[in-house]
């Protein structure tokens, strides 16, 4: 959660984008609504009529709600499909969270960087 902290303190936007029908009930058992900007989750999908993953549309939707490009814009996702998709999205830079050792993979599928932890990418 530090580098969702660090996100908010440098004011960039941050938008949760996951295909869970449960997502509100989720953020607020882990103590993170009001950390995002934006959500794009399963419900809201299924009304937009949105593609899931490997499909780049929920991402390209979450960009959209807070008015910026995915050519500025970054992904972070621990599913191959979601990797793909943001690189089929046009992401600027697509990070891979390895949660199962699957580094390799992530890259292969279209990460620009691999990490095991959010927290490796503060500075």
């Amino acid at each position: 959660m530090s580098y969702l902290h660090e996100v908010r303190s440098a004011g960039l936007y941050a938008v949760v984008v996951t295909s869970s029908a449960n997502a509100v009930q989720v953020l607020d058992a882990a103590g993170l609504n009001g950390m995002f900007d934006a959500r794009v989750d399963g419900v809201i999908a299924r009304d937009r009529d949105l593609k899931g993953k490997p499909a780049p549309d929920t991402f390209l939707a979450g960009a959209d709600e807070v008015g910026v490009a995915p050519e500025a814009a970054a992904v972070f996702e621990d599913a191959l499909s979601g990797v793909e998709a943001g690189r089929a999205g046009g992401f600027a830079t697509v990070i891979g969270v390895d949660r199962v050792g699957q580094a390799d993979q992530l890259r292969a599928h279209g990460a620009d960087v691999v990490v095991t932890d959010l927290s490796e990418l503060i500075q």
